[in-house]
């Protein structure tokens, strides 16, 4: 699988996986696909979106990891000092929490539809939590 279709409320857009540098996430990821939940919008970490997880255990380690996402780039926060999450950056975005920085690992791209990326954002800060869907092209 190349690439991945991700709808947010209405907005639809096309990922890349980053294999190279996230392989492990990239493969257990895959094996949750089709992933429905809700995104919410982030409280610390500018201007994103978050999908909360809980205590879920994902089942990675730390991999190609950053505090400061690109637009359009999707992390994944494995757990530890906050809780499991996966952070949708679509602006500027500094990935943190109550307990301070924040390093999750960068597994997807946005390669189509990053002209949507802040009116996606603004319908999340704005109307509230959206449906997220990740599904296989």
């Amino acid at each position: 699988m190349e690439g991945l279709r991700i709808t947010v409320g209405p907005f639809a857009f096309i990922a890349r996986f980053e294999r190279e540098k996230a392989p492990e996430t990239c493969r257990i990821f895959e094996t949750f696909l089709p992933f429905r939940n809700q995104v919410i919008h982030s409280r610390w970490s500018g201007e994103a979106v978050w999908v909360p997880l809980g205590d879920f255990q994902f089942g990675a380690g730390f991999e190609n990891h950053t505090c400061h996402p690109s637009r359009g780039d999707i992390l994944l926060y494995p757990g530890g000092h906050s809780e499991t999450e996966l952070l949708f950056a679509y602006g500027s975005s500094s990935f943190a929490s109550k307990m301070g920085a924040l390093a999750g690992n960068h597994f997807l791209t946005v390669i189509e539809g990053r002209e949507q990326l802040e009116e996606m954002g603004r319908l999340v800060l704005w109307k509230g939590a959206q449906d997220i869907n990740f599904d296989v092209c």
